[in-house]
């Protein structure tokens, strides 16, 4: 069964089991991996030995072995995950370290933002000074921007004033102005009507 287990943990490079079965695999498969580090005859057959599989075999040799060149051990990598529903046994995903491409991805971004701090001013720190200063005027108009709706409110009586008058000649209109227009519309009826009943 362990060697099985190694041949799909190497050819998959990711496997999903119990955690009795990976801890007891992890005892299996860093002494193996060890051994190919050493690319020889006599590792490739005492390997071979235990895992009796010439593809898995040829696999750590070809591929896994130089990735874990640097490796001192630790090769795996335990994560327990949830309770299988059968049996209530605590599972988990067993990997290779070097195989996991997200943990990469993160450990290069993590190396690439480091920086040493120094008592000269370099390069670097003067333009992150001038960008600065460059955030700084700009939030001038950005706090200008926000003083805006006070002038606003000071500018809207105005607007009011403006367009009030055109309001206040309409209500101005009396209602005898009111009236005048009113028989010049009922005039041209009375004139229809006059009409009709000669």
């Amino acid at each position: 069964m362990l060697s099985n287990m190694a041949c799909s943990l190497i050819e998959h490079k990711r496997i999903n089991t119990t955690v009795a079965k990976a801890k007891a695999l992890r005892v299996y498969i860093e002494p193996i991996i060890t051994r190919s580090k050493d690319d020889s005859t006599h590792s490739r057959r005492m390997v071979f030995r235990l895992l009796k599989s010439k593809l898995a075999t040829a696999e750590l040799f070809r591929d896994i072995a130089p990735a874990v060149a640097d490796r001192p051990g630790g090769y795996t990598r335990i994560i327990r995950t949830e309770y299988r529903l059968g049996d209530n046994a605590e599972m988990c995903l067993m990997e290779l370290v070097d195989f996991n491409e997200l943990l990469k991805e993160d450990k290069g971004a993590a190396k690439k933002g480091r920086s040493r701090r120094s008592s000269k001013p370099s390069a670097k720190t003067t333009t992150t000074d001038t960008t600065a200063k460059k955030e700084k005027t700009e939030a001038k108009p950005v706090a200008e921007a926000l003083v805006a709706p006070e002038a606003e409110a000071t500018v809207a009586p105005e607007v009011e004033a403006v367009v009030a008058p055109e309001a206040e000649v309409e209500e101005s209109k009396t209602p005898e102005a009111k009236k005048e227009e009113t028989p010049e519309k009922e005039a041209p009826k009375e004139k229809d009507q006059d009409k009709k009943e000669s």
